[in-house]
């Protein structure tokens, strides 16, 4: 009655227990100071998952924002002659919610790096 289950429990953890088995034979110890992948090799002074200040997320955001214009305007440029003034409009109104994004991002102080 349980065959097709004791099956498929077989089937799933033979292949698993084989490539561990492999893996343990056949695993190399490397030099843990050669495989950090923090700081090329060297010793790191602190943690590679250390804290940013906020201001860095308010920066990052800001060139998301520039870099997604960028995505929007390449395609734009190609079809603007063919729409006309309408996709004119349409980018202007785009590149004003921009603006204000720079000015939200200027007033909170992601523009000043000291």
């Amino acid at each position: 009655m349980y065959l097709g289950v004791v099956v498929m429990a077989v089937a799933a953890v033979v292949p698993v227990l084989v490539l561990y088995g492999l893996h343990r034979r056949t695993a190399v110890t490397p030099d843990p100071l050669e495989v950090l992948p923090f700081e090329s090799g060297w010793i790191p002074e602190q943690h590679a998952l250390s804290r940013y200040h906020v201001r860095w997320y308010l920066a990052t955001l800001l060139f998301l924002a520039f870099d997604v214009e960028m995505l929007f305007m390449y395609p734009w440029a190609v079809v603007v002659a063919e729409i006309g003034t309408t996709a004119v409009v349409e980018m202007f109104l785009f590149l004003a919610a921009l603006f204000v994004a720079v000015l939200w991002a200027w007033r909170e102080g992601a523009l000043r790096w000291v």
